[in-house]
């Protein structure tokens, strides 16, 4: 009798799916860019920049429809591609990078469709203030890199954002919008 018991628990044991594990991703900072637009002038134009550097990790449970975002961007390393604009927007009538040298990104996966996170709700810290900031995954994919041949994940994310929030209002006087809308690609490999 206790045999068949036993007999009978381990078949039911092995009819039992095995629950996948949370998995971390490096981000790549060679293959992530957070870039953004913002208003000039009152609508006179739309100028566009990017960070060229930032670092984090990804952790993401696709079985429990779960995970964590965590981005560290380096705020000196703003590009507009026109350097006079650069050095202004790194001094301290805006990022002041000297004083604040990093923005910081915390959330949480909380919407999945067909397997795939489509967003995420979490806080933005930049300039010295933390606000919440909720980014839609307009795509994500997860796939072997067929040159590393290592597990890798993509996505391509926006949000917008009021920079004048996070004490950021430079050019308000003049008529500028603070909206920012935010266009960020990022790339992560699986952590060994």
């Amino acid at each position: 009798m206790t045999m068949r018991i036993l007999a009978a628990c381990i078949a039911t044991l092995a009819a039992v799916p095995s629950l996948a594990a949370p998995v971390t991703y490096n981000v790549d900072p060679n293959h992530t860019y957070p870039s953004f637009a913002a208003d000039h002038f009152g609508g006179l134009s739309v100028w566009r920049g990017k960070f060229d550097s930032s670092s984090g990790k990804i952790v993401l449970d696709k079985e429990a429809k779960a995970g964590t975002v965590s981005i560290t961007v380096n705020t000196a390393s703003i590009n507009f591609g026109m350097e006079k604009l650069n050095e202004h927007t790194k001094s301290a009538e805006m990022f002041d990078v000297a004083k604040f040298p990093t923005a910081t990104y915390e959330g949480k996966f909380s919407k999945f469709k067909n397997g795939a996170p489509t967003e995420v709700d979490g806080t933005l810290t930049l300039h010295g203030v933390t606000k919440p900031l909720t980014l839609t995954i307009n795509k994500f994919l997860c796939k072997q890199n067929p040159m590393s041949k290592k597990d890798t994940c993509g996505a391509d994310a926006s949000g917008s954002l009021n920079r004048a929030d996070f004490g950021i209002s430079y050019g308000q006087a003049y008529g500028f919008d603070m909206g920012v809308k935010l266009q960020i690609q990022v790339e992560g490999t699986k952590a060994d």
